[in-house]
């Protein structure tokens, strides 16, 4: 069981190397599949994210396992069929990636026009 303490927390290299981890290209879109599918062979969820590669994926999905968010059970020996399951540790993050999807759609707009406003004054400075 894990403490709960009231004092804030500073972020650290092992926060930053997971938080990295878990944001870039294809991982938070693999793990809001997982949570709402709950479990899913290869092939369904490279169905599910068509943009994604083969090798993407499989580099995505070991890296999520390194870290505990992901279990792969393999269902059966000949053929083989293996699952991919959102683990323990993994389990409280689809109200963290829904909030962040809430957050982005909300904001996007603001992001694009302050995207565009940076862009018009670089291009002005030089």
């Amino acid at each position: 069981m894990h403490e709960t303490t009231t004092e804030p927390t500073t972020i650290t290299g092992a926060h930053r190397e997971l938080l990295d981890q878990l944001l870039d290209r294809w991982s938070l879109e693999v793990l809001d599949r997982l949570c709402e599918h709950g479990a899913l062979r290869f092939n369904g969820l490279r169905r599910s994210i068509p943009a994604i590669t083969q090798k993407s994926l499989t580099a995505t999905l070991r890296r999520l396992e390194r870290n505990g968010m992901v279990e792969r059970v393999v269902l059966s020996d000949r053929p083989v069929a293996v699952e991919y399951r959102i683990a323990p540790v993994g389990q409280g993050l689809q109200d963290l990636i829904d909030a962040l999807l809430q957050w982005s759609t909300r904001h996007m707009a603001d992001v694009e026009a302050a995207r565009e406003r940076y862009d018009e004054a670089e291009a002005a400075r030089e």
